[in-house]
């Protein structure tokens, strides 16, 4: 019966994420947003509870993310903000849970693109946390995905740029050739580095890979063909 219980319970966790993703894909901030009001309300009631936090700092971060994507900056930086406070809360209650690591990292970097003039701070926050969860799960693509992603927003005078998300999206994809996101990003880092051939490449194979997702099939229409 544990075992049966462990299950579904995962199962669930899974169906939970698929659901974020979906939203996020079709960047559907009002279910976004209505889910972490939710999961706040469920995280406050259990204070000591990693996980709830997690979910949270996760929920908050995709809104940040559709946020990024419509350019709507003042919504991102309060989506991260309230996403750092949870992730921090997870990092403290199970801290060698390299996910719990991962999300606290992205949401700093989220700061960034929201308010550059922070970008000392969140930068190290975003780099110091993702390198942590790198070192706990060296095999897990989301590291170096979002590290490639806070690279890709971090100017270079603080360590980012186009050549270090580079690296980590090639990286990403060694150990996970399916990974539209890695693909996608990789398109956008290109094309940032007028690659605009390559560029459209990996947005087209990402869209292959994930149909779902608006951002990439906007990204894909302002890729020049050359």
């Amino acid at each position: 019966m544990r075992l049966a219980g462990a299950v579904l319970v995962a199962l669930g966790a899974l169906a939970w994420g698929s659901e974020l993703e979906q939203a996020r894909d079709r960047q559907d901030r009002a279910a976004l947003k209505k889910t972490v009001e939710q999961l706040a309300a469920v995280a406050a009631k259990s204070p000591g509870d990693a996980a709830g936090h997690y979910r949270l700092a996760l929920a908050s971060s995709y809104l940040a993310e559709v946020a990024i994507e419509q350019r709507d900056k003042a919504e991102a930086a309060q989506a991260a903000e309230r996403g750092i406070q949870a992730a921090e809360r997870a990092v403290a209650l199970d801290p060698r849970k390299a996910e719990h690591h991962r999300i606290l990292g992205t949401l700093c970097g989220q700061i960034i693109p929201a308010n550059v003039l922070r970008g000392l701070r969140y930068g190290r926050c975003a780099r110091e946390q993702v390198d942590k969860a790198i070192e706990l799960a060296p095999q897990s693509e989301l590291g170096y995905l979002s590290r490639a992603v806070g690279n890709y927003y971090l100017p270079p005078a603080f360590g980012g740029g186009v050549e270090p998300a580079l690296r980590d999206l090639r990286k990403a994809l060694e150990l996970n050739p399916r990974s539209a996101e890695a693909h996608l990003w990789m398109g956008i880092v290109l094309r940032k580095a007028n690659r605009n051939a390559e560029a459209r490449q990996a947005l087209a194979r990402s869209l292959e890979l994930n149909p779902n997702r608006v951002w990439a099939k906007q990204q894909l229409d302002k890729t020049p063909a050359q």
